[in-house]
């Protein structure tokens, strides 16, 4: 491995540590969840 691509290996990763990218399938809501479920269940 050489000093180019360890180095840029490196700061890739420190970038992703301190300034991590947005992904958007982690926040999305596929439906209401089960606190929403109870509640109406009770009405």
């Amino acid at each position: 491995m050489n000093i180019l691509s360890l180095l840029t290996r490196t700061i890739r990763s420190m970038r992703e540590f301190f300034a991590p990218t947005y992904r958007p399938e982690r926040h999305y809501m596929r439906g209401p969840g089960p606190a929403c479920a109870r509640r109406s269940s009770f009405q």
